[in-house]
Protein backbone atom coordinates (compact mmCIF):
# COMPACT_ATOMS: atom_id res chain seq x y z
CA UNK A 1 0.00 0.00 0.00
CA UNK A 2 1.32 3.26 -0.94
CA UNK A 3 1.49 6.07 1.49
CA UNK A 4 -0.81 8.19 0.35
CA UNK A 5 -3.47 5.67 0.29
CA UNK A 6 -2.95 4.42 3.59
CA UNK A 7 -2.75 8.18 4.95
CA UNK A 8 -6.44 8.97 3.15
CA UNK A 9 -7.95 5.20 5.09
CA UNK A 10 -6.02 6.60 8.37
CA UNK A 11 -7.42 9.78 7.92
CA UNK A 12 -11.13 8.53 7.08
CA UNK A 13 -11.18 6.10 10.58
CA UNK A 14 -9.46 9.56 12.38
CA UNK A 15 -12.61 11.35 10.98
CA UNK A 16 -15.01 8.62 12.34
CA UNK A 17 -13.12 8.63 15.66
CA UNK A 18 -14.07 12.82 16.05
CA UNK A 19 -17.87 12.05 15.60
CA UNK A 20 -17.44 9.42 18.82
CA UNK A 21 -15.55 12.20 19.90
CA UNK A 22 -18.19 14.74 19.47
CA UNK A 23 -20.88 12.26 20.53
CA UNK A 24 -19.13 12.15 24.23
CA UNK A 25 -18.46 15.77 24.63
CA UNK A 26 -22.18 16.23 23.52
CA UNK A 27 -23.03 14.16 26.20
CA UNK A 28 -20.98 15.59 28.81
CA UNK A 29 -22.22 18.77 27.64
CA UNK A 30 -25.46 17.42 30.22
CA UNK A 31 -23.67 16.45 33.02
CA UNK A 32 -23.98 18.45 35.92
CA UNK A 33 -20.65 21.07 36.31
CA UNK A 34 -18.66 18.34 38.71
CA UNK A 35 -19.45 15.63 37.11
CA UNK A 36 -18.28 17.70 33.71
CA UNK A 37 -14.88 18.20 35.55
CA UNK A 38 -14.02 14.55 36.29
CA UNK A 39 -15.00 13.79 32.80
CA UNK A 40 -12.61 16.39 31.30
CA UNK A 41 -9.09 14.61 31.65
CA UNK A 42 -10.72 11.35 30.24
CA UNK A 43 -12.32 13.81 27.06
CA UNK A 44 -8.72 15.44 27.16
CA UNK A 45 -6.77 12.41 26.64
CA UNK A 46 -8.60 12.06 23.33
CA UNK A 47 -8.09 14.95 21.82
CA UNK A 48 -4.64 14.63 22.52
CA UNK A 49 -3.86 10.97 20.91
CA UNK A 50 -6.68 12.98 18.29
CA UNK A 51 -3.95 15.62 17.76
CA UNK A 52 -0.54 13.67 17.50
CA UNK A 53 -2.67 11.47 14.91
CA UNK A 54 -3.54 14.50 12.83
CA UNK A 55 0.21 15.65 13.15
CA UNK A 56 1.56 12.26 11.99
CA UNK A 57 -0.62 11.50 8.99
CA UNK A 58 0.24 15.48 7.94
CA UNK A 59 3.85 14.27 8.26
CA UNK A 60 3.32 11.22 6.09
CA UNK A 61 1.03 13.55 3.17
CA UNK A 62 4.13 16.50 3.08
CA UNK A 63 6.87 14.27 3.04
CA UNK A 64 6.03 10.80 1.66
CA UNK A 65 8.96 9.02 2.95
CA UNK A 66 9.94 5.84 1.63
CA UNK A 67 10.22 3.52 4.64
CA UNK A 68 7.57 4.70 6.59
CA UNK A 69 6.39 1.41 8.43
CA UNK A 70 8.15 2.50 11.28
CA UNK A 71 5.39 5.33 11.53
CA UNK A 72 2.88 2.70 10.40
CA UNK A 73 3.15 0.99 13.80
CA UNK A 74 3.42 4.22 15.46
CA UNK A 75 0.06 5.29 14.32
CA UNK A 76 -1.32 1.86 14.85
CA UNK A 77 -0.41 2.26 18.37
CA UNK A 78 -2.23 5.93 18.63
CA UNK A 79 -5.30 3.84 17.05
CA UNK A 80 -5.65 1.32 19.53
CA UNK A 81 -4.74 3.74 22.60
CA UNK A 82 -7.43 6.51 20.93
CA UNK A 83 -9.65 3.32 21.53
CA UNK A 84 -9.01 2.63 24.78
CA UNK A 85 -9.08 5.78 26.02
CA UNK A 86 -12.56 6.39 24.36
CA UNK A 87 -14.06 3.28 25.81
CA UNK A 88 -12.80 4.65 29.32
CA UNK A 89 -14.64 7.91 28.39
CA UNK A 90 -18.11 6.17 27.27
CA UNK A 91 -17.38 3.92 29.95
CA UNK A 92 -17.81 7.24 32.37
CA UNK A 93 -20.50 8.46 30.94
CA UNK A 94 -22.50 5.66 31.34
CA UNK A 95 -21.64 5.53 34.60
CA UNK A 96 -22.94 8.66 35.02
CA UNK A 97 -25.83 7.89 32.92
CA UNK A 98 -27.65 5.55 35.17
CA UNK A 99 -26.69 7.40 38.33
CA UNK A 100 -23.57 6.27 39.22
Amino acid sequence: MEVKDYCKNVDIELNAWKAKLYNVMRQMDNLPTGDKQRMYEKVNGLHIVMTELDDRIDQLRTSCPTEWSPVREEIKGKIHDLGDKYQEAEGALFDYDIGG
